[in-house]
């Protein structure tokens, strides 16, 4: 899971981000180990179908989230390189153009230059409009942001997006149903874990690659070692925040409740 990639990101999105250098490098490693990069899309398909043999044998997904403008300035030329494909989840009112809603967080991408990304086989999937905590709205503004970023994604397009990213990663039984209900085929979560069957397509989890991340430890993550020992940090951070979210979603229906 990538987000900005530049050489000098905004303050707020440097520490998800990675540079030009350190990208290459990694999609450099991916190759030389033998790695097949498949779409999001492909994947569900694929397992849905229990067709395992539709994948290559060492399948791997590259994402990127928001849809900063660097993933076509530096990201694109890399994997155009090596002929890799991705999947580029994006908030649609954070893009710039018509549907601009503010909130970014560094500069965006531009829909001509994600028509540009899909057109080189990159795949685009939906990060709601806004870019919010999904789990702590409401069923309406649930329903908005789901059925908004698709919409927009359609009419931009030309087709309806198959995937989907939550922000920050927070779901619920709630947000995955929603999620459906708007006609997702699979989503992403994050858990800095290794992607298996059994977490359902609604739920499928991700490791984040990080400035920090060097090649040493890039090359464990990608090969499945060490995953636990290099998050379990975040995990239990995780696991905590997600107590507290649960609380807080409680109140927020509490005061709904009394009007």
């Amino acid at each position: 899971m990538y987000h900005a990639v530049g050489h000098r990101p905004a303050k707020a999105a440097y520490g998800l981000s990675v540079s030009p250098d350190a990208f290459a490098e990694q999609m450099e490693l991916l190759d030389e180990l033998g790695f097949t990069p498949v779409t999001t899309a492909q994947l569900g398909a694929a397992w849905r179908s229990k067709g395992e043999s539709l994948l290559p044998g060492r399948p791997v997904l590259i994402t990127f989230d928001d849809g900063y403008e660097g993933v076509h300035r530096h990201a694109l030329p890399v994997l155009a390189k090596h002929g890799f494909v991705s999947t580029l989840f994006v908030s649609t009112g954070w893009l710039r153009g018509a549907y601009e809603v503010g909130g970014a967080l560094d500069t965006m991408l531009d829909w001509g230059q994600v028509r540009e990304l899909a057109a080189a086989g990159t795949e685009i999937g939906g990060h709601t409009h806004t870019h919010p905590q999904l789990d702590q709205l409401n069923d309406e503004h649930l329903r908005y942001e789901t059925v908004r970023c698709r919409d927009v994604i359609a009419d931009e397009l030309g087709a309806r997006p198959l995937s989907f990213a939550y922000p920050y990663g927070y779901s619920s039984r709630r947000v995955r149903g929603a999620v459906r209900a708007a006609g997702f085929a699979q989503s992403l979560a994050v858990g800095n874990g290794l992607a298996v069957r059994r977490q359902g397509p609604y739920a499928l989890e991700r490791v984040t690659v990080r400035r920090t991340t060097g090649i040493g430890e890039f090359e464990r993550l990608i090969v499945g070692r060490s995953v636990a020992r290099i998050f379990a940090r975040d995990r239990a951070l995780t696991k905590a925040y997600a107590v507290v979210r649960r609380a807080r979603r409680m109140r927020g229906l509490i005061q709904e409740a009394r009007g």
